[in-house]
């Protein structure tokens, strides 16, 4: 018979569940609203959030083969979502950045989501919200590495 613990953590397995499957078909939607792949779309995410990136480095932490993100860059491109540049510390190799427009035009796609994720966590102490914080960073690290050994792939 399961202890109160395992039935609570085959609950908050269950819930991670629901809420990696709703994250995604959120992402679908806004990839839609943009006119974009949800790789795509989360390839932006990756630039917005971390900065310029070599195509090597974004490569392996979207998890896909040099080709397919030499191709994928190509086609954000010529959407003029993202512009390549020179790397500052280094010739051979190029940074992908994204463009400020890019952000600017989706943030208003975010607006529902954030401000009900700030209303829910008004309910919530500053200790609890601590917990919380440190259980999605070590959660989304698990769900990296986890990305990392199905493709085989480690950011540099």
């Amino acid at each position: 018979m399961s202890t109160e613990r395992e039935k609570l953590v085959d609950e908050l397995l269950d819930r991670s569940r629901v809420l990696s499957t709703e994250t995604v078909m959120f992402h679908t939607a806004i990839a839609l609203q943009r006119d974009l792949s949800a790789v795509e779309s989360k390839v932006l995410d990756y630039l917005a959030r971390l900065g310029p990136l070599t195509p090597k480095a974004l490569a392996e932490y979207a998890g896909l083969a040099p080709a397919s993100i030499t191709a994928l860059i190509d086609r954000l491109e010529r959407k003029h979502l993202v512009t390549r540049a020179p790397h500052p510390d280094d010739r051979r190799k190029v940074l992908v950045r994204i463009e400020r427009s890019t952000i600017e035009e989706a943030v208003s796609l975010w607006d529902h989501i954030v401000a009900a994720t700030r209303a829910l966590a008004a309910g919530y102490s500053e200790g609890e919200l601590r917990t919380v914080i440190g259980f999605l960073e070590r959660a989304a690290a698990i769900t990296h590495e986890s990305t990392t050994r199905l493709t085989d792939n480690s950011p540099e």
